[in-house]
């Protein structure tokens, strides 16, 4: 049985697929935490015309169908890519953080704002030096979840990626099942493994997504 996850981890595949889906799970969450966390400031700080049909908006993107977002990369030449992946991912991952950021966000006071402005400072200013760090809670809850839920995707791999060298973990286990569907204990060794990063990401990080999440429905 040990020689099973020996072969495992001496594989190059194995390290192949890892490094690709750290790659596409940090790329996945720069753009939902950049983007979600710009959107949920002008959401939560700043009244105009069509704020709340733009909300409403960006809640729909829940129900954005993946086809439409693969006809897109095929458009775009970006299949076969890192980009394919994390993309669409970012756009699926955007809703949720910007639900739980807009709330967070909204329980600065208001007098900071003011006191920054009298100070000089500008609204990017004051969103870059004192609002972001005070929602760092919520902002590695969103962070923690697009990495997670990138690191674990599975269909969309599955549809815009042909290309074995550019494979992720979970589909680098179901093609890894297949080809090896008679050595039970290689299969079951190689899906043993692929679990172990997410698990001990959970467990790290656990008491960190309940901490933001707890302060997004306060808010």
């Amino acid at each position: 049985m040990t020689t099973n996850y020996t072969d495992v981890l001496l594989s190059g595949t194995f390290w192949r697929q890892v490094f690709n889906g750290v790659l596409i799970a940090v790329i996945a969450t720069v753009l939902v935490v950049g983007c979600g966390s710009l959107a949920a400031f002008a959401l939560s700080r700043y009244e105009f015309s069509g704020r709340d049909g733009l909300n409403s908006f960006f809640t729909l993107g829940l129900l954005f169908p993946a086809g439409v977002a693969i006809l897109l990369l095929r458009n775009l030449h970006l299949l076969d890519t890192p980009w394919a992946v994390a993309i669409p991912q970012a756009a699926f991952g955007l809703p949720v953080t910007i639900i739980i950021l807009r709330p967070f966000m909204r329980t600065i006071p208001i007098e900071l704002e003011d006191a920054a402005m009298i100070d000089g400072c500008t609204r990017l200013g004051f969103f870059r030096r004192i609002l972001l760090p005070l929602s760092a809670p919520a902002l590695t809850t969103v962070g923690i979840l697009a990495f997670v839920g990138s690191w674990n995707g599975y269909l969309l791999p599955l549809l815009v990626l042909s290309d074995p060298s550019q494979f992720t973990l979970p589909l680098g286990t179901a093609t890894f099942s297949s080809q090896f569907s008679s050595d039970t204990a290689k299969i079951l060794a190689f899906t043993a493994l692929s679990m172990l990063p997410a698990l001990a990401f959970f467990l790290l990080a656990g008491r960190r997504i309940v901490g933001g999440l707890t302060g997004s429905v306060k808010g």
